[in-house]
C-alpha cells in the first residue's frame, strides 16, 4: 500500500544549504526510500527567479518519490498543510556585524514564518530551525507560534554531533557508523561543548570507550573539542563559502531520527526546549543527547 506523500517545507530554498537539501529530501534521505513527498520551497521575492531555477533542476531529476513542488515568495502558500519545516532561511551575518543585529533581523523573519506555520501548517508539524543563531531562532518560533507543542520545535546541533564523530572516526581510523554517543552541549556556535566521555567504538562487536581507545586526553579536551567548535569557520575559510552540504545531510539525520527512530543503545544530538534536565534553565533551546520513538524525543538521563 501506497503511503500518502508527507509535504516538506524548506525555507531559504535556493540558498546553499536548500540547494544541497531539495535533492535529498527528494530521494528519501530525510524521511526513507517509501516515502513519498511534497517539497514546499520558500525564499524571498529577490531569490524568486532562482527558486524557480531550482524546481526545473527538481522536475529534471525525476525523482521517484516526488509528487509535488510548490515554489512560492509567499509565506502562506509555502505553509499550508506541511508536516515538517526545514527552518534553512535567514539573515546571514556579514562582516562587521555582531550577533545581536542579525538577531534583530531574524525576529522579524521568525515572526512571520511562525505565525504562518501556526495558522496554516499541518497538525503536529515538527519545526527544524537550521539558520543561525539556530538555538535563539527556534525560541522566537516558540514564542509567535505558542500552539505549536514545544516538543515539535528543534535547533539543529546534529551537524556539530556528526563533526564530532567524524573526528573521531579519523583518529582512530575507523568507520564512523561504529562511533556513537557522542554529545553536544549547549548552543551551536563557537560556546558548544563536544563531549566524548560516553562515547563508544565498535571493535570486533565490542563496544569500547573512546577515551580508552585514543589514550590521549591531552587531544581529546583540547584540539578535538577547538576543532569541532571552529569547523565551520574552518570550512568557510577553506571554501570562501559556508558549509551547506554537511549541513544539509545534518538536517536530514536530524528528522529521519526523529520521525523514524533512534537505534537502540544510540542516542543523538538535538537542540530541544529544556526541561530542567541537567539544571539547565527550563524553556531554553539547550543541545541535549536524545533518543527518539514513535516521533518523540527524550532527554537520556
Amino acid at each position: 500500500m501506497a503511503k500518502d506523500p508527507v509535504r516538506v517545507l524548506v525555507t531559504g530554498a535556493a540558498g546553499q544549504i536548500g540547494y544541497a537539501l531539495v535533492p535529498m529530501i527528494a530521494r528519501g534521505v530525510m524521511l526513507g526510500a517509501d516515502q513519498p513527498v511534497i517539497l514546499h520551497m520558500l525564499d524571498i521575492p529577490p531569490a524568486a527567479e532562482s527558486l524557480n531555477g531550482v524546481k526545473m533542476e527538481l522536475v529534471d531529476a525525476a525523482f521517484p518519490l516526488l509528487k509535488g513542488v510548490v515554489a512560492t515568495t509567499d509565506v502562506v502558500e509555502a505553509c499550508t498543510g506541511v508536516n515538517i519545516a526545514v527552518m534553512v532561511g535567514g539573515f546571514p551575518r556579514k562582516e562587521g556585524m555582531e550577533r545581536k543585529d542579525v538577531m534583530t533581523k531574524n525576529v522579524s523573519i521568525y515572526k512571520s514564518q511562525a505565525s504562518a506555520l501556526e495558522k496554516h501548517a499541518a497538525a503536529n508539524c515538527k519545526v527544524l530551525v537550521v539558520a543561525n543563531p539556530a538555538n535563539t531562532n527556534a525560541l522566537i518560533l516558540k514564542e509567535y507560534a505558542p500552539s505549536i507543542p514545544e516538543k515539535n520545535i528543534s535547533a539543529l546541533t546534529r551537524l556539530d554531533h556528526n563533526r564530532a564523530l567524524g573526528q573521531i572516526s579519523e583518529r582512530l581510523n575507523v568507520e564512523v557508523s561504529d562511533v556513537k554517543n557522542v554529545i553536544i552541549w549547549g548552543n551551536h556556535s563557537s560556546t558548544q561543548y563536544p563531549d566524548v566521555n560516553h562515547a563508544t567504538v565498535k571493535i570486533s562487536s565490542v563496544d569500547k570507550p573512546v577515551r580508552e581507545l585514543v589514550a590521549d586526553d591531552a587531544w581529546l579536551n583540547a584540539e578535538f573539542i577547538t576543532t569541532v567548535q571552529q569547523r565551520g569557520a574552518a570550512i568557510i575559510k577553506a571554501r570562501k563559502l559556508s558549509s551547506a552540504l554537511s549541513a544539509a545531510s545534518a538536517a536530514c539525520d536530524h528528522i529521519r531520527d526523529w520521525v523514524l527512530g533512534t537505534p537502540e543503545g544510540t542516542w543523538v544530538s538535538m537542540g530541544v526546549y529544556s526541561d530542567g534536565s541537567y539544571n539547565v534553565p527550563a524553556g531554553l533551546i539547550y543541545s541535549f543527547p536524545v533518543t527518539t520513538r514513535n516521533g518523540e524525543w527524550q532527554i537520556v538521563q
